[in-house]
């Protein structure tokens, strides 16, 4: 399967008042085309910092990032980003927010990027709300509305960063299993941090597993469970196998 995201020997420093701080050492690893991959690792370790440097808004202090064997670039294009928060304008309808993108690339009135949206809206269950403001769905319907603002935009890469961490459990299982569906139904490949581990599990192919900061890549971890939705895979035999095995890398 093809690369899709390579990092390769990627380091990168901030600047504090008092002094420079090595954030990333060296990190390499790759996303595979239509992979699902997360990034575990303890608090503050960097994972936000790859996201940032993967979407191009920032850049590293060595090494190199290539999507689809090109450099990234400054907010670039090819990415599509979906934040901890829906970031939903209340003042906007939904169809007005899924649009938002296309307005700022001045591709408002194109028809076949509206045709787009309409057909996402459609297929997903969100077609008669498309009139409505955020404050009349539920938080699993505003993610999934966050979501497909991102695909309207028909990035190569989604970019997610702990997309459900602001919902009560019962709901993020269920948008675990939406956004899954979406991601998988339109092929697309996906880059989650989180700091669930349950979580990463169930909805990867591949977990990334890094070290206390300055991050280096302790191990990448192939996961394969029977099931065909992030639900049914934590009822998997094996999930506690791995748990434990991710688990015990983290501490």
């Amino acid at each position: 399967m093809k690369k899709l995201l390579e990092f390769k020997d990627v380091s990168y420093f901030y600047q504090t008042k008092e002094s420079e701080i090595k954030a990333l050492d060296e990190v390499s690893f790759d996303v595979k085309e239509k992979e699902f991959t997360s990034l575990v690792g303890p608090s503050g370790c960097g994972k936000t910092t790859i996201l940032s440097l993967t979407a191009g808004l920032l850049f590293p202090s060595s090494g190199e990032i290539l999507i689809d064997g090109k450099a990234v670039e400054k907010n670039d294009g090819r990415i599509g980003y979906m934040f901890q928060h829906d970031h939903l304008f209340e003042w906007r309808t939904i169809w007005q927010n899924i649009t938002l993108g296309l307005e700022l690339q001045k591709k408002k009135k194109d028809p076949e990027k509206l045709a787009f949206a309409d057909e996402l809206l459609k297929k997903y269950d969100l077609y008669n709300f498309k009139n409505k403001k955020p404050r009349q769905l539920s938080g699993g319907m505003r993610q999934r509305v966050a979501l497909i603002r991102t695909l309207v935009l028909q990035p190569s890469l989604l970019l997610l960063d702990e997309p459900f961490s602001a919902l009560d459990f019962q709901t993020r299982l269920r948008v675990c299993d939406d956004v899954y569906d979406i991601i998988k139904s339109e092929q697309k490949t996906a880059l989650l941090v989180t700091h669930d581990i349950s979580e990463a599990l169930s909805m990867s192919n591949k977990i990334v597993i890094l070290s206390k900061r300055p991050a280096k890549v302790k191990e990448v971890v192939n996961i394969s469970f029977t099931g065909d939705t992030p639900l049914s895979k934590r009822e998997d035999k094996d999930f506690g196998k791995y748990f434990e095995m991710i688990w015990r890398n983290l501490v």
